[in-house]
């Protein structure tokens, strides 16, 4: 008798079966892989439009690292005022949302944000970036955020904030809203 020529015969159904499905799974590793590149492209590209971008930041930042790096150096002053602007808060507003004094940063009119104060902004673009796509627009967003939010124990989210604990609960409660529970 000749060996047969088929590579299903060779090694059997259960082993093929096997493959097919690492095949299959691989698939689908790459798929999420590609995916969650392009989510994470897109988060920057938000988080940069609240920033106000290259005009505003000096300079084009298009990756994490770039990003990593510009606060590292410090912001410039101009973010502050863009911040203010697409999120609808006063200075006053966002220094206590971030723990920040609203004096130091009216005094740093020239040069750039010390590396935590850039840290801290980012933070907020962040979560605004986050809320805008979730709520639809900037308006919602920033009602949203001034609310008090039973999830967070009736305090607002603009006031949870200041903590990177609490920019993540608000990061979960926005999570819940974008795939339909109530938050």
């Amino acid at each position: 008798m000749a060996p047969s020529s088929s590579r299903s015969s060779r090694r059997g159904p259960e082993r093929d079966a096997r493959a097919h499905i690492f095949q299959e799974e691989a698939l689908l590793h790459a798929a999420i892989c590609r995916y969650n590149i392009r989510q994470m492209a897109n988060e920057l590209q938000s988080v940069l439009r609240q920033l106000g971008g290259k005009r505003v930041l000096g300079r084009s930042l298009a990756s994490d690292r770039d990003l990593r790096e510009a606060i590292r150096e410090g912001f410039p002053h101009a973010v502050l005022g863009q911040l203010m602007q697409a999120s609808g808060l006063t200075l006053k507003e966002l220094a206590g949302a971030l723990d920040l004094s609203p004096r130091s940063l009216q005094r740093r009119r020239r040069g750039r944000l010390a590396r935590f104060e850039s840290d801290r902004l980012y933070r907020m673009a962040r979560l605004l970036a986050l809320a805008r796509e979730t709520l639809g627009d900037g308006a919602r967003a920033s009602r949203w955020l001034k609310r008090r939010n039973r999830a967070l124990g009736g305090v607002a989210p603009i006031a949870a904030i200041d903590t990177e604990p609490g920019a993540r609960q608000v990061e979960n409660i926005l999570g819940r809203i974008a795939y339909g529970g109530m938050s």
